[in-house]
């Protein structure tokens, strides 16, 4: 991993799982706004709420403007609102994506408000604070989770020590709630098939039934020295049984 990334000790990042939710949303830190999008939440129109922070520094992540937890907000919270309420009846729903939205105390405050706005509340996450994440489950309608890897590979990806088992505490914690998920696993470079083969039936087992493998764009990554895969997407994928899922994707081949 290149020195040149951003380490977890060069920023003060707000990741304990025990400081208490804000009852106000005014606080979010907006670090992105797409209005509208039909690809973000499977079969709804929906608005995209991009939040600042994360905690990780995943070797390919195309976000990295949105890591600094202290970097200006781009647009209030209060112009979302507004406009969601002009939305009303035209949009199905409001994505929060980041960066690692469930970093912010002031979330839980948000989706309340969106879903008294009447939409169906997403979320985009890595799964990276577990018990800020469980809080969050009775407010969600759907979930996109990040799985970058079994437990025991993810440090070289995220930099960050036992960061998988924060993950797949997450993606146990989504299951138990019922809450509709989708896994989603971005292929390192140099992972071989039968590393994502491996990855896949360790999901399948564990109760998965919503896959998409995603292809890794290397050419914004945060880590500059990560090399774009010699192997197509597609070939990588071939060894995973498709049947393992209710829906398997490939997205970026």
């Amino acid at each position: 991993m290149s020195r040149q990334m951003p380490f977890p000790s060069d920023l003060d990042l707000p990741i304990s799982s025990d400081v208490a939710d804000s009852a106000d949303a005014g606080p979010l830190r907006i670090g992105g706004f797409v209005p509208l999008t039909t690809i973000d939440y499977p079969g709804e129109l929906a608005a995209v709420v991009f939040l600042q922070g994360c905690p990780w520094r995943c070797r390919y992540c195309q976000n990295g403007a949105l890591i600094d937890p202290s970097a200006t907000p781009v647009i209030a919270w209060s112009q979302i609102s507004a406009f969601l309420e002009r939305r009303r009846g035209l949009l199905d729903a409001v994505v929060f994506s980041g960066g690692e939205p469930t970093l912010q105390s002031a979330l839980p405050a948000a989706m309340t408000e969106v879903r008294g706005l009447g939409f169906k509340v997403g979320l985009h996450t890595a799964g990276s604070v577990p018990k800020r994440l469980a809080r969050l489950l009775p407010l969600l309608d759907w979930v996109a989770l990040d799985i970058k890897a079994l437990p025991e590979g993810y440090p070289a990806i995220t930099g960050i020590p036992q960061s998988g088992e924060a993950a797949w505490e997450s993606l146990s914690l989504i299951q138990a709630s019922g809450v509709q998920l989708e896994v989603r696993t971005t292929v390192m470079p140099q992972w071989t098939a039968l590393d994502l083969a491996t990855l896949a039936a360790a999901l399948a087992q564990q109760g998965v039934r919503r896959y998409a493998v995603q292809a890794c764009e290397t050419r914004h990554a945060l880590d500059p020295l990560l090399s774009p895969s010699a192997i197509p997407l597609a070939q990588l994928a071939g060894a995973i049984n498709p049947a393992s899922f209710d829906r398997f994707v490939l997205r970026g081949h």
